[in-house]
């Protein structure tokens, strides 16, 4: 893994500034190969494009903790279904119940996304204690919030805090500590997605692993990104 990860830093680092062209493929002994250049037998390769400055950067993604490992099967098939990054659900729920299912507020809010109970009577959450309806309710939530912002995180977090309707007298995050506080906890909690990001992982293939790259991340598990700055 790590010699295929240098590998990979060594390639990017001569491409073009401006644009370049990856190609990955297995070699003879299995073993996995990327270049700048297609491989010359003309065999079976990936190829990605990749444009931005030469420095390259590698991150791992937010790993699930012990605590929130029990309600990872939820966060991923509601993330998925909405088209909302896990690890920004996690980060939420890390931020606003420390995964505690029961958490209540002092405004009332309820459960592991702490949802307000008008807002969990629109999303239909007829139980909020109940993990997966509160965690399928509070990602809906998020996603519309995110429409409603043009997918600007900043924005939408700060409207789950304080409501949209104080997001929008000031046009911008509120200026009030506890709503910008709470936005930089889970922002810096949640790993970047640059534009540019080659996404990396690993899949079982007929029982053998095989190593997928792709300009997306996958629907679920666990993967390393690799990203132009």
């Amino acid at each position: 893994m790590k010699s295929s990860l240098l590998i990979l830093v060594l390639v990017l680092g001569l491409a073009s500034p401006a644009a370049a062209q990856i190609y990955s493929w297995r070699d003879a002994d299995g073993k996995l190969v990327l270049s700048d250049r297609p491989r010359d037998d003309k065999g079976a390769m990936n190829t990605y494009a990749v444009l931005g400055a030469a420095t390259v950067r590698a991150t791992k993604p937010l790993v699930p903790s012990a605590r929130s490992a029990k309600y990872e099967a939820s966060i991923s098939e509601h993330s998925r279904r909405m088209g909302v990054s896990a690890d920004l659900v996690r980060a939420v729920i890390q931020v606003e119940s420390a995964f505690n299912p029961t958490a209540v507020s002092t405004k009332g809010a309820m459960g592991l996304m702490q949802l307000m109970p008008a807002t969990a009577q629109e999303l239909g959450v007829t139980n909020p204690f109940e993990p997966d309806q509160n965690i399928r309710g509070g990602v809906a939530y998020l996603k519309r919030l995110l429409e409603r912002y043009d997918h600007k995180v900043e924005l939408a977090l700060a409207a789950y805090n304080a409501g949209m309707g104080t997001v929008e007298k000031y046009g911008d995050v509120p200026p009030f500590k506890e709503t910008q506080s709470y936005v930089k906890k889970i922002t810096g909690a949640t790993p970047a997605a640059p534009p540019n990001a080659i996404y990396k992982w690993m899949e079982l293939v007929n029982g053998r692993p095989i190593t997928r790259y792709s300009n997306k991340p996958p629907a679920s598990g666990a993967y390393e990104l690799v990203t132009r700055r």
